[in-house]
C-alpha cells in the first residue's frame, strides 16, 4: 500500500513539474524545473526496482543533458520577436508526414510486442539476482561488441568536438 502511495505521489510530482517546465516564464527556471523532474523520474525508477536506470537517469539526463540545455539557453538570443524566428523554407507537410510515419512505427512495435515474446523477457531468468548484475553481465557477454563500438563512437565524437572548437594559435 505504501509503495502504491509513493508511486502515485511521485507520478503527480513528475506531472506537476512537467507542467511547470512548459509554463515557466523564464527559460532558466524552466531548465531548473526540468532537473527536478528528472530527479523525480529517477526516484520513480528506484521505487520500481531499476536502480541502474535510475543512476543513468541522474548522470546522463540530470547531469549532461541539462547542462547542454543551459548552454543553449544562455547562447541563444531569446529577446527577438517571434516573427524573427519564422522560416519561409520550413517544410510543414514533410514534417507532418514523417511524424505520422513514426507514429505508425510505434504502433506497429507495440502491436508486435503483444503478439511475439520480447527477447529481454526470455533472457531475464538466466542471469544473476540483481538488476545491476544483470545489466553488467549482458553488457560484457552478449553485447560486448556493440558496447565497445558505442564507446569508440563517443571517443571519436569527443575528439571531433575538441578539434572543431580549438582555436588556431
Amino acid at each position: 500500500m505504501a509503495q502504491a502511495i509513493a508511486f502515485y505521489a511521485l507520478s503527480a510530482l513528475i506531472l506537476g513539474f512537467a507542467v511547470l517546465v512548459i509554463t515557466a516564464r523564464s527559460s532558466i527556471h524552466s531548465v531548473l524545473f526540468l532537473v527536478v523532474d528528472f530527479l523525480f523520474v529517477s526516484a520513480l525508477y528506484v521505487l520500481l526496482g531499476a536502480q541502474f536506470v535510475a543512476i543513468i537517469q541522474v548522470l546522463v539526463y540530470a547531469g549532461g543533458i541539462v547542462v547542454l540545455y543551459l548552454f543553449v539557453v544562455m547562447l541563444v538570443n531569446l529577446k527577438r520577436l517571434p516573427e524573427a524566428h519564422r522560416d519561409k523554407r520550413r517544410l510543414t507537410r514533410l514534417g507532418v508526414t514523417l511524424a505520422v510515419v513514426v507514429l505508425v512505427e510505434i504502433v506497429a512495435i507495440a502491436l508486435y510486442g503483444y503478439v511475439g515474446p520480447l527477447p529481454i523477457q526470455a533472457a531475464q531468468g538466466s542471469l544473476a539476482a540483481g538488476n545491476v548484475e544483470q545489466v553488467g553481465m549482458m553488457l560484457y557477454t552478449d553485447y560486448l561488441i556493440p558496447f565497445e563500438l558505442a564507446s569508440m563512437l563517443l571517443l571519436v565524437a569527443m575528439v571531433g568536438a575538441i578539434v572543431l572548437t580549438r582555436r588556431n594559435l
